[in-house]
């Protein structure tokens, strides 16, 4: 497993004190991470460049433990996401998922997480994920249910699959077919793009610049 690869990627610049880049912090799992990766190829940098490119200004810090669990993300949210933090994109339980924990487990952590942050008052955008297909129709019932539930009852931007057009497409990903290669990580970005404007919007709204 990779250690955690926490840094911080900075898009535009030259902002005013009242368009200062909302901070945005990525916690989730090797898929967030860039298992496999350069560092400017993970998911925190990709989704920097997409940002700059739109003329929005934020940081993106990576948050990412390659093997992390929900609850491993909650053991460790308070030094993840520090003080100062205007919103978290939440990417996990794909390792719970493969490990065939108790899906009431995952959806505890996380709901944890989400109430923590709610406290905070740090805007979230929640990234669904899916149990593996061979994990039984029962299993697979009760894991991919917990991120829907989750978006209703929390006041969070929902993306429901957080590789949603790149699972399965053996072009974009690795050779071990569960980790996105740099096309892969560049579709995903594609796709969960405008949730995380709606997420940028959200925080500058919600700290009033």
């Amino acid at each position: 497993m990779l250690a955690a690869v926490i840094c911080t990627l900075v898009a535009g610049g030259g902002a005013s004190a009242a368009e200062r880049p909302v901070k945005v912090v990525v916690l989730g799992d090797s898929l967030s991470a860039g298992f496999g990766l350069p560092l400017d190829a993970a998911f925190p940098a990709r989704l920097r460049e997409a940002l700059k490119a739109k003329g929005i200004t934020a940081t993106i810090a990576n948050a990412g433990v390659s093997g992390d669990t929900a609850s491993g993300g909650l053991s460790r949210l308070n030094w993840s996401v520090p003080d100062g933090t205007d919103a978290v994109i939440l990417e996990l339980g794909a390792n719970d998922a493969l490990r065939g924990l108790d899906p009431n487990l995952t959806k505890t952590a996380l709901n944890t997480i989400l109430v923590k942050l709610k406290d905070r008052h740090i805007a979230v955008l929640l990234a669904g994920m899916q149990a593996p297909r061979n994990m039984g129709p029962d299993y697979v019932r009760d894991f991919d249910a917990i991120y829907p539930a989750l978006a209703s009852t929390h006041p969070v931007v929902f993306y429901p699959f957080f590789l949603e057009g790149v699972a399965a497409d053996a072009k974009l990903n690795q050779g071990d077919g569960l980790h996105p290669n740099a096309a892969g990580v560049d579709a995903i970005v594609a796709r969960i793009l405008p949730r995380v404007e709606e997420l940028i919007a959200r925080a500058r709204a919600a700290r009033g610049s």
